[in-house]
């Protein structure tokens, strides 16, 4: 009979060598030179792998709560793939944010770059990068047999993100010439390894512009233009992200109430920063006075360096106890050519990699800091760095499986916005404009509920609410709703409203996650137990679950 831990163990190692995307993004070495079989024959592999994997599982003994934490885990982990696999969704996987199109491209940005057999993996894979857009293209065309082809929106929106990828200017294959000249100044074994890596990023060019020719001309014609998905599949979709079953219908109404409070704090805050003005034109204040804004990328990215480390400095020990290995963050640019959000990358298996913030630049010169001090702390410390660092840092309190590869939306995600809130609690939004990022971006998380929930189910907004009262929801009409109440640019709106509709049930998962943390929160409390930091770490312990488990496992 296996011991659940052995069976993590394995479990890992070998799902890297059948997704060595994945391998590379976990820190896992040795496949950082090879592509997954992205065909309809790699995903037959791999429902085989994790069917097999939730037999043994299923099988394995629990005698104490570790183990039952760990065999919990690792069945619904099997469970969501399989399902995933089954729901044959990888045939028609096109979208602006988070697909094989958008992975094989990024992939380079976690890989190691740091000495000349580093380098010859990078150039193994761009060389070799007609592997994975083959076997991806062949899934697609499998989709199309069958009538699965993502919607119109979602595929110009690859075929835009593949014309950047294959241009000759600004292509992110392109940006890796800038760390290779770093390190080849001072290593000859590198420097003479360019030639190669010149002809590899033509050739991966070549080959990205080639299958956005195909997008063009086979996909886009057979493509949908309807671009909700219904009911049942929302609801389905939603459980993957959240780990719990949800009402539809009744987020939909919880979202227009959280709106609707929002508005009345947001004015309040206003009012403070210039009580003549509106909050229209105190929004235009916050973007356009020079003293509030960051005139360079690297006078940007330094501040938002700065915010982390201070954080760090500050909270551990008083509200955190933080693993050594997780105090260094890193903040960077992203590659260029994907949706506009920052995201976070977390710390390798063994932390040579530390975690880090990525930032789209998008050609930007100047940076508002009204809202990125609070995506400094979502997508950083206390956010996403510390709940990935954490959950990596257990060692063997937590089975190797639930380390390095578990993470769900729901709780990951409502994590780092519990954590911005949490860093208002604590006076870190010291000048009200930081006060309105934090508002505007739980307006924003807000909107993203009455959106994703509207456009998919095709609802109606409200007669009472407090923005285009009983009309039907469009495209346009969601992306004039983050512009005026989330005040977000218009290129942002656009690329978040096809994000949601292309990724139908994730958008959600900030404010439910959220509320879910701060409900049991407030079940500590009601128990007696005044240390927040008690409650920090018992919930950090258990790592990014579903939220039914989550429930399930951190008790007052």
């Amino acid at each position: 009979m296996p011991d659940i831990f052995e069976l993590s163990d394995r479990i890992v190692d070998e799902i890297a060598a059948l997704d060595p995307l994945l391998a590379t993004g976990y820190g896992i070495e040795g496949y950082d030179d090879q592509w997954p079989d992205l065909s309809p024959d790699g995903y037959a592999a791999q429902r085989t792998f994790w069917a097999d994997a939730l037999a043994e599982a299923q099988a394995c003994p629990t005698p104490d709560r570790r183990t039952e934490v760990a065999r919990k885990v690792l069945i619904d982990e099997c469970e969501l793939m399989l399902g995933t696999i089954d729901a044959n969704l990888f045939r028609s996987d096109v979208n602006n944010i988070v697909s094989p199109w958008q992975d094989i491209r990024t992939i380079f940005a976690s890989a190691p770059m740091d000495s000349a057999p580093a380098w010859i993996n990078v150039i193994t894979r761009l060389e070799t990068i007609d592997e994975a857009l083959d076997s991806y293209q062949r899934s697609l065309a499998s989709g199309q047999e069958l009538g699965q082809v993502a919607a119109r929106r979602q595929i110009e929106a690859a075929i835009e993100q593949g014309r950047q990828a294959a241009g000759s200017e600004d292509s992110s294959f392109d940006s890796l010439r800038s760390p290779f000249d770093e390190l080849a100044a001072t290593d000859s074994d590198v420097a003479a390894l360019r030639p190669r890596l010149d002809a590899a990023i033509e050739s991966a060019k070549l080959r990205y512009g080639q299958m956005t020719d195909w997008f063009e001309e086979v996909q886009l014609p057979a493509a949908p233009t309807q671009d909700g998905v219904g009911r049942d599949r929302y609801v389905a979709s939603a459980q993957r992200f959240l780990g719990e079953q949800i009402d539809p219908e009744a987020l939909y109404s919880w979202g227009w109430s959280e709106i609707t409070g929002l508005l009345d704090q947001i004015d309040e805050v206003c009012s403070r920063i210039d009580a003549s003005k509106t909050v229209d034109e105190v929004m235009e204040l916050l973007v356009s006075d020079p003293e509030r804004v960051a005139s360079s990328v690297e006078e940007f990215l330094g501040i938002m360096q700065a915010r982390q480390e201070q954080a760090l400095s500050q909270l551990d020990g008083s509200h955190f106890e933080v693993d050594d290995r997780i105090k260094t963050i890193e903040v960077k640019t992203a590659p260029a050519g994907g949706a506009t959000a920052p995201y976070y990358t977390g710390p390798s298996e063994d932390f040579r990699r530390p975690g880090r913030v990525w930032y789209p630049v998008d050609g930007r010169t100047t940076f508002p800091l009204w809202e990125e001090v609070t995506t400094a702390y979502h997508e950083g410390f206390p956010g996403h760095h510390l709940q990935v660092g954490w959950q990596t840092a257990m060692g063997d309190e937590l089975s190797r499986l639930h380390r390095t590869l578990v993470w769900y939306p729901g709780s990951g995600e409502g994590w780092a916005l519990y954590a911005e809130r949490l860093m208002g609690e604590l006076g870190y939004f010291e000048k009200p404009d930081y006060e309105i990022g934090l508002l505007m971006s739980q307006m924003f998380r807000s909107c993203r509920i009455v959106i994703d929930i509207g456009l998919h189910l095709e609802l109606t907004i409200p007669d009472d609410a407090p923005f285009h009262p009983g009309e039907e929801w469009t495209f346009d009409l969601a992306t004039e709703m983050l512009r005026s109440l989330a005040h977000s640019p218009a290129p942002i709106a656009d690329s978040e409203v096809t994000r949601y509709l292309g990724w139908p049930g994730q958008a959600i998962s900030y404010k439910v996650g959220e509320q879910a943390i701060l409900d049991l929160r407030t079940k500590f409390e009601e128990a007696g137990h005044t240390d927040v930091k008690q409650f920090h770490a018992e919930l950090l312990s258990v790592g990014s679950i579903g939220l039914d488990l989550m429930r399930e496992l951190v008790q007052p």
